[in-house]
C-alpha cells in the first residue's frame, strides 16, 4: 500500500509531499499542473519492483541492480529524451529527489538523479524486498481496440507510446480468474456489465462485446465510453484489481457522458471497498461531486483523501485534506461558479 510520496525538483514540483489514504485518492488540478506525473512516478517504481520480484525470486534488491532498472522504467513510462529532463527547470539544486514509502515492510525506496543525467539513477535507500503485487495503470483512453499485437509491436519497434500501455495490455490478456475470488469478481462486474449490456470476451487475440442474447460485436464498433468501461471490466475479470492491489487511473471521465461517469464513480469505490488502493487524476467537477455523494451515502467506510494542485511561478503547490472542501480553492470550481454566474446574468435577468 502506498503511504507517501515526497519529491524535490521533480517536473512541475519544486517540493511536495503527498500522504495517501488506504482507499480512494483523488488528485485534482488544471492542465499542466502535474497530475499525470504524480500517477506515473509511483506506478513506475511499483511496477519495476513487481517485475523484478517475479524474475529474481528470493534474491533481494541491491543498489547496484536497482539503479539501472529504475532508470529504464522511468524512461519507459515518461518517455523523456533523457532522465534529466524530469528535473524541475527552476529547482536550484539541479537534482530530483524521490522518497516513496509503503506500508509493506522493506519495500520503501529513496533515489534521485541530476539534470545532466541521461539514464543514471542514484539509490539512497534501497528496499530489502520486492513488491508482490503488480500495480495497474489506466491511461486516458481505452486499450481494448489497440490490444491485438500491441505488446509484440512495442517490444520489437520504436513506437510513440509510453510503457504503461504495454504493461496494461499484458494484464488485459491474462486468463480469467477462477476459484474463491470468482464471487467477488462477479459482484464487481455486475453494474459494469449491466451498462454494457453484455460482457467483454477475448477470442483469437481480439476483444469483443458479447451482448446478452446477441452475437459478438468487434470492439472498434462499440462506443468509446463503453470501451473504457469494458477495459475496467476486463481487468476485474482477470483478477488484476483485487485485494492489496493498486490502481492508477488518469482522467477516468474522459470521453464519458454523465450517466457513464456515475457508473465509473461507483465502480471506483466498489474496487476500493474490495481492498484496492485507487489513485485518480481528474479535472471533472461532475466526477468529484459524484464521488463525494457516494462517499457520504454508500461508502462511508472507504478511507479517502483529496489533493489539489495549483500552478505557481516557483512550482506546483499541493494542498491535501480528507474532504474536497478542505483543500485549497480549485481553479475548476472557480470556473464552474463563474459560468453559473454568467448564465444567470445572461438568461435570468
Amino acid at each position: 500500500m502506498l503511504k507517501s510520496l515526497e519529491v524535490r525538483g521533480f517536473t512541475a514540483f519544486s517540493q511536495a509531499r503527498l500522504n495517501f489514504a488506504r482507499g480512494l485518492n483523488v488528485i485534482v488540478g488544471e492542465n499542466g499542473a502535474g497530475k499525470t506525473h504524480l500517477l506515473k512516478l509511483p506506478y513506475a517504481v511499483m511496477a519495476m519492483s513487481a517485475e523484478e520480484g517475479r524474475r529474481r525470486g528470493s534474491r533481494p534488491p541491491t543498489k547496484s541492480f536497482l539503479q539501472p532498472r529504475l532508470a529504464e522504467k522511468l524512461i519507459d513510462v515518461f518517455r523523456p529524451e533523457g532522465l534529466g529532463r524530469l528535473v524541475h527547470r527552476r529547482h536550484g539544486g539541479g537534482r530530483c529527489e524521490v522518497d516513496l514509502r509503503f506500508s509493506e515492510g522493506g519495500t520503501s525506496v529513496r533515489f534521485g538523479f541530476a539534470r545532466q543525467s541521461k539514464s543514471e539513477v542514484m539509490v539512497d535507500r534501497s528496499p530489502s524486498a520486492w513488491r508482490d503485487r503488480t500495480p495497474v495503470y489506466l491511461p486516458t483512453r481505452e486499450l481494448l481496440t489497440i490490444y491485438p499485437g500491441f505488446v509484440s509491436l512495442y517490444d520489437t519497434h520504436h513506437v510513440e507510446f509510453d510503457g504503461t500501455w504495454r504493461d496494461t495490455c499484458i494484464l488485459l490478456g491474462a486468463p480469467m480468474v477462477k476459484g474463491p475470488r470468482e464471487r467477488t469478481v462477479a459482484r464487481l462486474l455486475e453494474p459494469l456489465e449491466e451498462q454494457l449490456g453484455g460482457r467483454v470476451v477475448q477470442d483469437n487475440g481480439r476483444f469483443y462485446l458479447r451482448p446478452t442474447g446477441g452475437s459478438l460485436m468487434e470492439m472498434p464498433l462499440v462506443a468509446e465510453g463503453w470501451r473504457k468501461l469494458g477495459t475496467l471490466a476486463r481487468l476485474l475479470a482477470t483478477g488484476s484489481l483485487l485485494d492489496k492491489g493498486c490502481l492508477f487511473w488518469d482522467d477516468p471521465e474522459s470521453n464519458l457522458n454523465p450517466k457513464l461517469i456515475r457508473v465509473v464513480a461507483k465502480s471506483i469505490l466498489d474496487v476500493c471497498q474490495a481492498g484496492v488502493q485507487v489513485v485518480v487524476a481528474t479535472h471533472s467537477l461532475f466526477l468529484l461531486r459524484e464521488l463525494e455523494v457516494l462517499l457520504k451515502r454508500e461508502f462511508e467506510n472507504v478511507e479517502h483523501r483529496f489533493f489539489a494542485l495549483r500552478r505557481r511561478d516557483e512550482g506546483t503547490e499541493v494542498s491535501q485534506d480528507d474532504t474536497l472542501d478542505g483543500v485549497e480553492p480549485l481553479t475548476l470550481l472557480d470556473e464552474d461558479l463563474e459560468q453559473s454566474d454568467r448564465f444567470i446574468e445572461e438568461f435570468m435577468s
